[in-house]
């Protein structure tokens, strides 16, 4: 298993942030759009750039294995606001199920801030070139 451990963490990389890239995107052309739907649950639609610089910019980072640490801690908080501000009608099971899938993603990335990006990744090649650095 441990000669699997470098591309199967690049798998997990590449599978938590594609939801990220794609939802962050489609928040650019559905801009207006969503700055209703964030207003209707309570958030001011001014966020909304940053939500999707977090969104589009923390799952290219997480997909490049780029300051993967600080990218999952962002993207990890971010599920966890997600699931409380938006889907806290845990009485819909509906919203329950998209309550649940948040945390479970949020523990993904606590993953990738407990143990790194691993070997396929910029911060694997970073720390090769610098062994003093311990961001990995």
């Amino acid at each position: 298993m441990i000669k699997l451990q470098a591309p199967i963490s690049f798998a997990a990389r590449l599978m938590l942030a594609f939801i990220f890239v794609v939802e962050g995107w489609n928040k650019i052309g559905y801009y207006e759009g969503t700055v209703q739907y964030m207003e209707n649950h309570g958030v001011p639609g001014m966020l909304l750039p940053l939500v999707i610089v977090t969104e589009l910019g923390g799952g290219l980072l997480i997909a490049c294995g780029f300051q993967t640490r600080l990218a999952a801690l962002a993207l990890g908080s971010f599920c966890v606001l997600t699931a409380i501000l938006f889907h806290r009608n845990i009485a819909d099971i509906s919203e329950f199920i998209h309550f649940n899938k948040d945390l479970a993603i949020a523990g993904g990335f606590l993953l990738l801030v407990a143990f790194g990006a691993g070997d396929w990744s910029i911060d694997a090649w970073q720390a090769q070139r610098e062994p003093s650095s311990r961001l990995v």
